[in-house]
């Protein structure tokens, strides 16, 4: 695998500055099945499917892409393959946090290294990502990344972000998926929001600077998704859809699957302004369920009026069941209970 990490990184440095100027301005990493490949900014690309160590066909395939992108072809292919002093892979090393490390640092940190493992241009992703895979699982495979970190795609970049900011409190996670069209393709692109306090940005690996990290300023999801369009405009792409998820669980452990697209925005038809109403309101119902919580407070809350009475006054539904018991027709309770318990004694 070091032997392959070497090779890979020879070939990503070769081919992936013929592709980012070929395709640079296209990036799509949402994929889609189209006869077992899948696409990347209208091109073809593979799916290791086999996990690693990659098995030889899935190598040799890799190998046979080089001959078709770049214009030595087969000749790169063969100076890389047969040369004998390979240089060593740095290994990017997963981000730790001192305890006084504020948030943008942390977020911060880890885009720097997601920037460190690459952009794979190989033409064969490494790790198969499969979107209704239970969150629990995809961390598994996140770990996975950790450890052999390969060259990965934006889909990738959103899995491993959401591993790697599983341990920061008040940060909230959602996926954002973009459809775009350029010269009569489609093309789609995938990040990660993020929400702290009032700030939104995001996390992710591109082919383009601008089209991956954002960092925590924005004051709004409008504005976050604005610059993103700015961006695309640059290198002229016209941003058609956007898909926004819910916030994922900080649960590694959860089963639950991430929702990708709660709210799916047709950008040419609402308009700037329908846009803009439609974001708020997707904040708005996320921050609600921030307010509700998630399902394990509430459990803890009944606890604590079991153990101390006083404590539920402020529940109304958990006030009437002390209050009949100890309140109301006392007469009543008072005779009924002596006869119960005289009921279960002779039983």
């Amino acid at each position: 695998m070091r032997i392959g990490l070497a090779l890979g990184a020879s070939y990503v440095e070769c081919v992936g500055s013929v592709l980012t100027c070929g395709r640079g301005a296209s990036d799509m990493s949402e994929p889609f099945q189209n006869g077992g490949d899948e696409e990347d900014g209208g091109a073809p690309f593979y799916v290791n499917r086999g996990g690693l160590p990659i098995d030889e066909p899935t190598w040799e395939r890799m190998w046979q892409f080089v001959g078709r992108t770049h214009p030595d072809g087969e000749a790169l292919a063969r100076r890389i393959r047969e040369a004998q002093d390979l240089p060593r892979v740095p290994i990017p090393s997963v981000p730790s946090f001192h305890a006084g490390a504020s948030v943008p640092e942390r977020v911060e940190a880890i885009q720097r290294y997601i920037r460190e493992l690459q952009y794979n241009h190989t033409g064969t992703q490494f790790f198969e990502i499969k979107k209704t895979r239970p969150l629990t699982g995809l961390m598994d495979l996140a770990k996975e990344m950790t450890k052999e970190a390969l060259p990965i795609k934006c889909l990738e970049a959103v899995i491993l972000a959401i591993y790697l900011t599983n341990s920061i409190t008040g940060l909230e996670r959602f996926p954002i998926s973009f459809k775009t069209q350029f010269s009569g393709g489609c093309f789609r692109h995938i990040v990660l929001g993020l929400h702290w306090g009032n700030h939104f940005g995001a996390l992710g690996i591109s082919r383009r600077d601008d089209l991956m990290y954002k960092p925590l300023k924005h004051r709004t999801l409008s504005d976050l998704l604005e610059d993103f369009r700015d961006a695309y405009s640059k290198c002229w792409h016209t941003l058609r859809k956007v898909k926004i998820g819910p916030y994922v669980s900080h649960d590694p452990h959860s089963v639950e699957q991430i929702d990708w697209k709660h709210s799916v925005l047709d950008v040419q038809e609402l308009g700037r302004e329908g846009l803009r109403r439609e974001l708020e309101r997707h904040s708005r119902e996320m921050r609600l369920r921030i307010t509700k919580g998630p399902p394990s407070p509430p459990k803890d809350r009944k606890r604590d009026v079991t153990a101390s009475p006083q404590r539920g006054q402020s529940s109304p539904q958990r006030r009437d069941r002390p209050e009949r018991r100890s309140s109301g027709e006392k007469s009543a309770d008072s005779k009924s209970l002596p006869d119960l318990g005289g009921y279960q004694i002779r039983v």
